[in-house]
């Protein structure tokens, strides 16, 4: 069977001209000068617009809490 409305290839492809997908845009933390997105709070530092927003942890703490605890566990077993 014939499709009786065919769309040529140009057609389809100036319709599909918009679906292209775009870079995002990245700022930089006024703090730390680390790229993020605009509008949001900086993930290494915590700082939005000038302000202390968030208390960021480092990521090594957690791991030595982490086994401080398992240590302590097998030491009281």
């Amino acid at each position: 069977m014939v499709v009786r409305m065919r769309h040529t290839r140009a057609h389809t492809r100036n319709r599909r001209s918009h679906h292209a997908l775009k870079a995002a845009f990245l700022s930089t933390c006024a703090n730390c000068s680390a790229k993020n997105m605009p509008h949001t709070v900086c993930k290494t530092c915590g700082y939005y617009r000038g302000r202390k927003v968030l208390e960021i942890s480092p990521v090594g703490k957690k791991e030595k809490g982490k086994e401080k605890e398992k240590k302590s566990a097998k030491t009281t077993k």
